[in-house]
């Protein structure tokens, strides 16, 4: 539809000159421009509603694996088993990827990175953010926020900074911090649901792992969905000496894969 409309534009304005001299070089000029302006507006919208109904996929599946554990816990102790934290998130974003591209690269399939190396994490811990994948190779995702703790700033100081760093989480934003939280130490990660909420002053997300247990030796993870907690709750967690946390946004120019 959209070639339609912008072929028939360019139509219209290829057969301005026939129109008579009642038109001055100027107004054709600037009907032009239009034509060019009229196809980028288009564009940028379709790329808009894609960009959205992949989130709205993304999380619809989170909310499935949810409703199918049914507030039991899952098995994440194995390398392949998707209810370990990143595994998790990776496996929403692949389960829906398949059906959309980026504009500058509609070639290149899209795909997630994985968690940086603990060396390339230095002077930071593991898990305060991803390998750093070119957008050429199908990486949609851009940081769009971080944090990472400044030891030359007191300790309230870096509090602030952290407390605005998740004031500008996004639905659909994924989240990877390093932290030492309520359920555990060390590299986690999830996406969040929902804009922050300045009334409450809160985050809503969805992961697994965040909470677990033990079954017979075996790591078992529970799956949150719509879990919601202060951003002071996150800013405890990963407003540590060497530790952060990284807010990934997919890219603007998110469109159907042709």
């Amino acid at each position: 539809m959209k070639r339609f409309i912008v072929l028939f534009l360019l139509m219209c304005a290829a057969a301005l000159p026939a129109l008579g001299d009642t038109l001055s070089l100027a107004e054709m000029l600037a009907a032009e421009e239009a034509v060019m302006i009229a196809g980028q507006d288009i564009d940028t919208q379709q790329a808009s509603a894609a960009r959205e109904d992949f989130i709205d996929r993304i999380i619809a599946t989170a909310k499935s694996l949810y409703d199918q554990a049914g507030g039991r816990a899952q098995r994440a102790q194995y390398s392949g088993d998707i209810y370990v934290c990143k595994n998790f998130t990776v496996h929403l974003f692949r389960e829906n990827c398949g059906d959309f591209r980026m504009a500058e690269y509609p070639d290149a399939p899209l795909i997630i990175p994985n968690n940086e190396k603990k060396a390339d994490c230095a002077p930071y811990v593991y898990g305060v953010k991803w390998q750093d994948v070119p957008a050429e190779e199908g990486n949609p995702f851009y940081a769009a926020a971080t944090f990472r703790y400044d030891s030359s700033l007191s300790k309230e100081e870096n509090r602030q900074n952290a407390r605005e760093f998740l004031m500008q989480v996004k639905r659909g934003d994924y989240f990877q911090m390093a932290a030492n939280y309520y359920y555990g130490v060390g590299a986690h990660s999830m996406m969040f649901i929902a804009d922050y909420d300045p009334e409450t002053d809160s985050v809503h997300w969805a992961d697994s792992n965040m909470k677990g247990k033990s079954i017979n030796g075996e790591r078992y993870a529970y799956v949150q969905y719509d879990a919601v907690k202060k951003i002071d709750w996150f800013v405890d967690a990963f407003c540590r000496s060497k530790y952060g946390a990284t807010i990934y946004r997919l890219r603007d120019d998110i469109i159907y894969a042709e």
